[in-house]
């Protein structure tokens, strides 16, 4: 099966209820590299590279997130893989 990136922006009820911390739990588990930061504007942007069965698994994750999220709307691009990632990280 071949490799995949996601670039996602998830808009809700997603800062302050640990979306990023536990997106990062989530893609260590799934092998996916990338990253996932907080935007000035609420919402949380990541980027997902692995295999096109573990990144749509973390893209139904983020629909319902950790406890206390609520998100109410994501938006999904699909991009060229680029494999320019060495595991996964929080972006401050």
């Amino acid at each position: 099966m071949s490799n995949v990136r996601a670039h996602v922006y998830i808009r809700g009820h997603v800062q302050g209820v640990f979306f990023r911390a536990t997106t990062k739990e989530k893609a260590s588990e799934y092998g996916i590299h990338g990253w996932v930061k907080n935007c000035t504007d609420g919402r949380v942007e990541a980027v997902f590279e692995g295999k096109k069965e573990a990144v749509d698994k973390i893209i139904d994750w983020c629909w319902k997130g950790p406890a206390g999220a609520f998100v109410e709307e994501m938006q999904v691009h699909k991009e060229e893989h680029s494999d320019a990632f060495d595991g996964f990280s929080i972006i401050f």
